[in-house]
């Protein structure tokens, strides 16, 4: 994963201090680096005990619900550790605000190269194939471990997943759009509200698989860690596969969509969504139910999540110009939600 030329400073003493409590050493004669890539946490890499480490905590700012959740994650990372290798170990979580004002934690490095908007220098299309199967195969993976037998039934609730989630980014979305809703939004809540689907067996889920999310090898291809789990849950395995395609954008969608950048699925000759679709089901054995109103779901999720930290770069809780237009991308989601609701791919 690359680093920043330059850092958002931390109070690191602070941070040492509380650490050498927990027995740990963080190295302050080598200058934690920030790393690049992400929208809302801030990510360092850092020296603890002699070896790397992440140092990992929210944005600054007020947050919304649910968001950049530290606590959460250091739970979910402490019981899925143990039986999904790919969840890097939990080092340390602090809840103690009086430290450095908002919580924080310490995760384990993992070696390997985090992949956003478009391919980076000796990776091209035709290194989609095994970086679809790397991805879709982890969410297989994690979705084939029944929570009970594993000992991850306490990471969420066994029913009602998709009735909590559609309440849940209703509420948000009328949160952060306000009186700039677009237009397409009440369409969509009216579809999804209308249609709900039965609750299949849980699973845990990560919640936000893509490709910057996926740490790989590319000498190996191979998979090396599967990281940001702060949004970590139990339910359908439907809705860890339609939030990696409400990211897949194509050539063919709405021009306005384009401008999202979180994955390279725009490159020429890159896979379309059914080929990922395709490869779940391949991996996992099925393609999991009500795929399609789980993906309308997923888009309004995200165009909420753009409009949330578009409202957050509003007030200087993020900062870069690339948030000025994630208000037009949230309410472009929201038309192409609209325009393929029920569609899988």
């Amino acid at each position: 994963m690359s680093l920043r030329a330059n850092s958002a400073p931390q109070d690191w003493d602070a941070v040492a201090a509380w650490l050498e409590r927990q027995g740990l050493h963080l190295d302050l004669s080598t200058l934690p680096r920030q790393f690049a890539g992400g929208l809302a946490n801030l990510n360092y890499l850092v020296r603890v005990n002699g070896a790397p480490a992440v140092f990992r905590r929210p944005p600054g700012g007020p947050l919304a619900h649910g968001a950049s959740d530290m606590a959460r994650e250091a739970r979910v990372l402490g019981a899925l550790n143990p039986v999904f290798p790919l969840a890097p170990r939990a080092l340390a979580f602090c809840d103690d605000r009086s430290v450095i004002g908002i919580d924080f934690q310490l995760i384990e490095f993992r070696p390997g190269i985090a992949i956003g908007g478009s391919l980076p220098e000796g990776l091209g299309t035709s290194d989609a194939g095994w970086l679809i199967e790397a991805l879709v195969g982890a969410l297989a993976q994690l979705h084939a471990l029944a929570p009970e037998a594993h000992g991850l039934a306490a990471l969420g609730k066994a029913t009602g997943f998709a009735e909590r989630q559609l309440m849940g980014w209703t509420k948000r979305a009328g949160a952060a759009f306000g009186a700039e809703a677009p237009p397409a939004l009440a369409p969509l809540l009216q579809k999804l509200h209308a249609a709900v689907p039965a609750d299949p067996s849980a699973r845990t889920l990560h919640m936000d698989a893509k490709f910057d999310n996926l740490l790989v090898d590319p000498e190996s291809r191979a998979a090396t860690a599967l990281i940001d789990w702060d949004m970590g849950t139990l339910g359908a395995p439907a809705f860890d596969l339609a939030v990696l395609l409400s990211y897949w954008i194509e050539p063919g969608d709405p021009a306005e969509t384009h401008a999202l950048g979180a994955l390279p699925s725009l490159t020429p000759g890159f896979p379309r969504r059914a080929k990922v679709v395709a490869a779940y089901a391949r991996a996992a054995g099925e393609v999991p139910p009500d795929l399609g109103w789980h993906l309308g779901l997923a888009r309004l999720r995200l165009a909420t999540a753009w409009m949330q930290l578009y409202r957050l770069w509003q007030r200087g809780g993020v900062v870069g110009e690339r948030y000025a237009g994630f208000d037009s991308v949230a309410g472009a989601i929201v038309a192409q939600a609209v325009d393929r609701f029920g569609d899988s791919g």
